[in-house]
Order: structure tokens, then C-alpha cells, then sequence
């Protein structure tokens, strides 16, 4: 019955996309047209994961709600059906003639042939990753998917999240399945890691059915449907708390045995070259997230001396700021010496902590700082038409990570708009700890997040009229996180930063990305242990402990993406200055930016390509 929905969503598709006339070879045999290719190859990733549809409401829009009722199949048997599919894919993929193609055409090929590759090339390293780990296991990212992003608009929505809920036992009971074989092959999460989702599940399960997250979350939604009449109401909650009493919680409970007695064979050991073929599992991690061919001998001097160059600004910035080097009597640099000099991060911690930067840790103080970068946006915003000319249709809205998860989560995230426009594009902003929010750091986080960073990129590429639907939400981390953090830095230039103090923050920000090159290659090549990346971090971030803590272990299970980021940016920045030097006087900002952001996301080897083209287009012709 599952995998005959799946089918008919597929269908239903092709219809709205005005191809049914070739719906069989489409679907089943080699599609006669490339374009009619690419489209399978997306709709069978949609079809394989209803969850990613319902992120996506592609199908919404056409009255097809049925995936709303289901959740991924989360089994290695179904890892393996989709690696199967990849290679398949990519067969079919080089069996269209590259001369027979447009220009357009022959791109998406490649950028197709690109995704499909080094998903092929991961096959090796399929078990490699943990199901359960503290930052996106299944414990996790299950309730989350089911608050934050399943629609609750109508008594449908309501009755599909009830079934979807009744599903959790069954994703959980895969998860450990999948943690069993891989430990069978010897790859077990550090003993810490366990100990964090042990900690996670008595949470969750503390306070029993009532006053789970999924009951009283459920509950709220309930409450805005007006259309339900309030005994359907009530049914339908009795209906989740059922659930979760009978599914749910003995679910959690028994992925709290199986961590439990998976303890004795974790140990201290945390990088990726404790794996079975680990050096060359992380050389490939590293490749699939920096899309570039970098080894981590590389990106870890890369790292290095980006950390000394944004050292350098922050002690021409603390020269700027009158009394602050005497006052602080702390940042140590060239020709500055005291009796006992403190880390950069010392000293940067010292400032953050400086109560004219600090919200209270109260609920009025949260609110203030989600109105904070709210302001910041609005700011932002005129800005905007000077320096793009393409701007998203779609809003950007500021959020707070929800409470269950905030101690594990990152400080912030973007959550991209649904296709049909329904939700808007979400900045989530951790509130965990207020007084880690010092005011000054703000403003680079609200540009990163929602505008000029991640919202103006991922909404503009959903909007883009002329290109595959693939190319339109298809991820590449290095393309999309560096260009987030280039967005930081495009503000920074462009003196969004009111004062030196803002200016400071911007550059905390950048010197825990270019440490982050330095300690996700320390950890997973060079074989520190997380206390010395640790170490590092707190003596040359400024960050605060706990921000410390949560990004090392962040660092430690998804081995090679913190490194997407300042290679991405560095990338950007490489390819405007040679834009700028190869144009002289004809270079336009808006329109370099224009070019990087038309083609939707790309791996950077391609984005180099596309730049150097739009070079050669402005550059007349020698007569």
C-alpha cells in the first residue's frame, strides 16, 4: 500500500508537470528526453523520502497528500536501495549524448553527474555515520520534523501526524538495527556521544504521555485550526497522547537499553580514522562537503593561517577603541606585553561577559534578543537593492529553536520556505543560555541566517523560473554555507556594522569558522582527542564554553561539513577578486553577485566555471 502511494504521488506529478505523455518511459524505462530524465531522478528521491515531500509541498498545491501519512524508511536494507539507485542513475545519466544537449542541458548534466558521483563514491562509507548521535539522530530529528515541519492547517493534517507518530516505534527500532550493524563492523560513537543521548531520552521521556513534546506541541497546533469542532479536537489529542504512551516512549526506552549496554564498547576515541578505512572515509567527506579536491593536510594550514590574518584585524580593531587595550590590559600582539597575557579567547570572553552587551537570561530577555535580530533583518533589508539584482519573493521570519532541543543544537539555523509558499523562511536563534548572547555578535549571525546570507541564497534559488527542479533545491554545503558566510563579510564591507564593537563581532564569527578548518582536520586526521579541539577553540574563539563543547562534539559526528564553510567563502572571495582584476573599471558588484547566485547551488569546481564565464561575457570582443 506504501510504495502504491508513493507511485501514485509520482504520477499525479508528472501530470501537474505536463508530461504525462511520457509518464511510462519516465517512470519505468529510459526517459526520451534528458529534461524528462532529470525530472525522474528527482521525483524517485521524493518518492523514497515522503518527509522531504512534505518539507518540500510540491504536491500540495495539486490536492496530493498522502506522503503527509508516512515517514522515511530509516533501515540500512533502504541505504542500500538507494545506493543501488545512484548507480543506476548515474548509468542512465551518461548514456545521453553530451553533443545531442543545449549549453543549459549539458550544465545540468554535470551538476547532476557531480551529485550523483560522490553519492556513488560514499557507497563505501555507507555505514560510517551514527543513527544516533546528539545533533541529528533519530531521537532528535523525529520530533522536530513532526513540530517544525508537518502542516497542521486542517483535521487531515491532524489525523496524518497522529499516524505519523503511531510510525516512530518502527524509525527508532531501524535506528538501533542500523547501530548493531555497524558496530558488527566496528564503528561505535564515542562514549560521550552515547551519554548525551541518554541524557537526551530521559528528558523526553520525563514527565510521562501528558507532557510529552508531541502532546502538549500537538496540542497548541490543535488549538489554531478553527475548522475543528472541539470534541474532534479532543479526540484527535487523546488520539497522540495514546500514541505516545504505547509507541513512543517504550520506543525511546528501548533505545535507552540498547545505549546503555552499547556503553562498555565506547570509548574516549573520536575522529573518523578510527573507522575501518578511516583516512580514506574522511578524504571523501571532505570532498563531499567542500566540493573541492583539498586534502586535510591543506585545509588544516588553510585554517591556520586564516585564524592568525582574523587575529590580526581584531587587534586593529581593539587599537580603534579608546581605553579598551588598557583596560582589558589582555589581547596579547606584536609589541603588547603584560605579566601574565591572556588567549585572544580570554580576552574576547571577557568582553562578551561585559553587562552592557547582555540581555537578562529571562523570558523578557529572550524575547529582546528574538526582536534584536528581527530589527537587524529590517535594517538589512533597504540595503539589499544596491548590492543584488535579484532579490527572494519569499519572507524571512526569526524563530526560537524549540526548548527540547536547544542544549544540543547549534546557535542558529535556517529552516528553507516550503515550494508552494505556504511557510515562510525560518532563522531559528538558540536561546539557550541569553547571557551568551552578547549584542554585539548579533548582527553577523542575522546576516548569515536569513538576509544577505542563507534565506536571500536558498529562497532566491526556489524561485529561479528557468532551471531543472532539482538544480533548485539540490544541497551543496560549500556553496551554501560559503556563501552565508561571504554574505558576512559582504556586510562587513559594505559597513552594515555601526560600531567597532559590531565590527569585533563579525570577526568572532569568521575566527570560529577558520578554526573550525584547524579542528574538524585535528580531530579526524591528526588524531586529536576532543578535549585538545576543545582547548584550542576556547584559546582562540572567544566563544564560550558551552558553545565550545556543543560544536567540537557537533564537529565529531558529521566528520569534514564545519570545513564547507570558510572553503566556500574563500572560494567566493578568490573568484571576485580575479573578476575584479580581469575587469577593472567594467566590474559590478551586483552583477558578480548575480552571476554566483543564478545557477542555483553548485558544487564550487562548477561555480569557478560559471564565474569565468560571465567574465569572458563582459569583456567586448577585440575588434
Amino acid at each position: 500500500m506504501r510504495r502504491a502511494l508513493r507511485w501514485t504521488a509520482i504520477g499525479a506529478t508528472l501530470v501537474a508537470l505536463g508530461i504525462a505523455l511520457f509518464a511510462v518511459p519516465t517512470i519505468w524505462g529510459r526517459p526520451w528526453s534528458i529534461d524528462h530524465f532529470y525530472t525522474r531522478v528527482f521525483l524517485e528521491l521524493l518518492a523514497r523520502h515522503p518527509m522531504l515531500l512534505t518539507q518540500l509541498r510540491v504536491l500540495e498545491p495539486y490536492g496530493i497528500r498522502a506522503h503527509n501519512r508516512h515517514l522515511d524508511d530509516f533501515s540500512v536494507a533502504a541505504e542500500r536501495e538507494e545506493a543501488e539507485a545512484v548507480r543506476e542513475n548515474l548509468r542512465l545519466l551518461r548514456s545521453y549524448a553530451p553533443d545531442e544537449q543545449t549549453h543549459a542541458q549539458r550544465f545540468s548534466t554535470e551538476v547532476l553527474d557531480w551529485f550523483l558521483q560522490i553519492h556513488a563514491d560514499g557507497e563505501a562509507f555507507l555505514l560510517h555515520d551514527y543513527p544516533i548521535d546528539q545533533l541529528e539522530g533519530l531521537q532528535v530529528s523525529l520530533p522536530d520534523f513532526l513540530l517544525n515541519v508537518h502542516p497542521l492547517y486542517d483535521a487531515r493534517d491532524a489525523e496524518d501526524y497522529v499516524t505519523r507518530v503511531a510510525q516512530l516505534g518502527v524509525a527508532i527500532d531501524q535506528g538501533i538495527d542500523g547501530m548493531e550493524q555497524r558496530a558488527a563492523i566496528g564503528i561505535v560513537p564515542p562514549r560521550f556521544v552515547v551519554d548525551r543521548v541518554l541524557a537526551q531520552i530521559e528528558t523526553f521521556r520525563s514527565g510521562g504521555a501528558d507532557r510529552n513534546v508531541l502532546v502538549t506541541g500537538f496540542a497548541e497546533k490543535l488549538a489554531k485550526i478553527e475548522s475543528l469542532a472541539p470534541e474532534r479536537r479532543e479526540a484527535l489529542l487523546e488520539a497522540a497522547r495514546a500514541q505516545v504512551e504505547t509507541t513512543v516512549l517504550p520506543a525511546w526506552g528501548r533505545l535507552a537499553a540498547h545505549l546503555a549496554a552499547a556503553r562498555a564498547g565506547a570509548s574516549d576515541e573520536v575522529g573518523a580514522w578510527k573507522h575501518p578505512d578511516g583516512a580514506a572515509y574522511y578524504g571523501w567527506a571532505l570532498r563531499y562537503h567542500t566540493t573541492t579536491s583539498k586534502s586535510a593536510e591543506e585545509i588544516h594550514a588553510l585554517g591556520l593561517a586564516e585564524v592568525a590574518r582574523i587575529h590580526a584585524e581584531m587587534r586593529a580593531i581593539r587599537e580603534e577603541i579608546p581605553g579598551l587595550a588598557s583596560e582589558t590590559n589582555a589581547l596579547p600582539g606584536p609589541g603588547y606585553v603584560v605579566a601574565e597575557p591572556l588567549s585572544i579567547g580570554d580576552w574576547l570572553r571577557e568582553l562578551q561577559r561585559d553587562e552592557r552587551f547582555l540581555h537578562p537570561d529571562t523570558d523578557a530577555g529572550r524575547e529582546a534578543v528574538l526582536a534584536g535580530y528581527r530589527a537587524i533583518i529590517d535594517d538589512a533589508a533597504p540595503r539589499l537593492p544596491a548590492l543584488f539584482r535579484r532579490l527572494p519573493q519569499a519572507p524571512v521570519v526569526v524563530e526560537r529553536v524549540p526548548a527540547f532541543k536547544e542544549r544540543s543544537a547549534p546557535g542558529a539555523y535556517y529552516m528553507p520556505p516550503p515550494l508552494d509558499g505556504s511557510k515562510p523562511g525560518i532563522f531559528y536563534a538558540n536561546l539557550r543560555s541569553v547571557r551568551e548572547i552578547p549584542t554585539f555578535g548579533m548582527r553577523t549571525l542575522a546576516y548569515h541566517e536569513a538576509i544577505p546570507g542563507h534565506h536571500l541564497q536558498i529562497a532566491i534559488a526556489q524561485e529561479l523560473p528557468d532551471l531543472p527542479i532539482f538544480r533548485r533545491v539540490v544541497p551543496f554545503t560549500a556553496y551554501a554555507e560559503g556563501w552565508a558566510l561571504y554574505a558576512e563579510r559582504l556586510a562587513l564591507e559594505q559597513g552594515f556594522h555601526p560600531t567597532p564593537y559590531d565590527r569585533l563581532g563579525a570577526l568572532v564569527a569568521e575566527v570560529f569558522r577558520a578554526a573550525r578548518l584547524v579542528v574538524d582536520t585535528g580531530l579526524h586526521a591528526k588524531r586529536w582527542t576532543r578535549e585538545q579541539a576543545i582547548e584550542y577553540m576556547l584559546a582562540n574563539t572567544g566563544m564560550p564554553e558551552t558553545d565550545v563543547v556543543a560544536e567540537v562534539e557537533r564537529y565529531i559526528v558529521l566528520p569534514g561539513q564545519a570545513c564547507a564553510y570558510k572553503v566556500g567563502q574563500l572560494t567566493i572571495l578568490d573568484l571576485r577578486d580575479r573578476a575584479k582584476q580581469a575587469l577593472g573599471a567594467r566590474f559590478d558588484l551586483a552583477s558578480f553577485h548575480d552571476a554566483v547566485l543564478g545557477s542555483g547551488s553548485l558544487p564550487l569546481e562548477l561555480l569557478e566555471r560559471v564565474v569565468d564565464e560571465w567574465i569572458a561575457q563582459q569583456i567586448p570582443a577585440s575588434h
